[in-house]
């Protein structure tokens, strides 16, 4: 990207793919008639889901050769722990989050995914060297007990809040999701989690919203709050 170029709402790097579903579920695999393509990865899925909301998003796929300049400049930086698991990802992330430099809205995506981590507790050193880089800390309570070593949602969060983060949310995806702000403020709402989730965090935090309303939109993946989106 150029320096004149106008800088995106959100960039994301980490885990993406493409997963392939028949077109007609419940049969044998000799009688499917086709394969759907869909993306697949929490980088992918949190730009996708951003960009059906109206925001400008791109992923990084390409970890030589990256553009700091878009990644400063992107009012949304959404990367993942999944990018940590080895190299080159992992060089590349904390390179991108020093010229990141705490910038604007960084989320951290915890995304444990333990077939990527052959010994779990090599995890959490690189967990709490990129939380310090991180405003935001986004994670399910599976993620939680690898990455703080705690698994209770709200002591979860006031783990992600002392190693750095300033917004932490903690989202199951079968139960309550948990926002707690640095600056006291909290909230509880019933919701689910995943990219959807991920995406319109992102689109509430763009906004400017409260943190009840951000929180209530991106746990309600069927409407947004007070009938509009923008």
């Amino acid at each position: 990207m150029a320096e004149s170029a106008q800088p995106l709402d959100l960039i994301t790097m980490g885990r993406t793919g493409v997963d392939l579903y028949p077109s007609n579920a419940g049969v044998p695999l000799a009688r499917v008639d086709e394969l759907g393509r869909f993306s697949d990865g929490a980088a992918a899925g949190v730009a996708v889901a951003a960009a059906r909301l109206g925001r400008s998003a791109a992923v990084v796929t390409r970890t030589e050769d990256l553009d700091f300049f878009a990644i400063r400049a992107a009012r949304v930086f959404w990367f993942t722990g999944s990018g940590l698991s080895g190299e080159p990802d992992r060089s590349a992330t904390l390179a991108a989050l020093k010229a990141r430099g705490r910038a604007a809205v960084t989320v951290f995506g915890l995304d444990w995914q333990p077939t990527l981590w052959p010994q779990p507790e090599g995890a959490r050193p690189y967990y709490a060297e990129v939380l310090r880089h991180a405003t935001v800390a986004v994670g399910t309570p599976d993620d939680c007990a690898l990455a703080m070593g705690v698994r209770e949602p709200r002591a979860c969060a006031q783990e992600l809040l002392a190693a750095g983060a300033e917004l932490a949310v903690v989202a199951p995806g079968d139960g309550d999701v948990l926002a707690v702000h640095r600056d006291g403020t909290s909230a509880v709402l019933p919701g689910g989690a995943g990219e959807a989730f991920g995406g319109r965090l992102v689109h509430g935090l763009l906004s400017g919203w409260e943190l009840e309303r951000t929180i209530r939109y991106a746990a309600d993946t069927g409407g947004a709050p007070d009938g509009e989106d923008r």
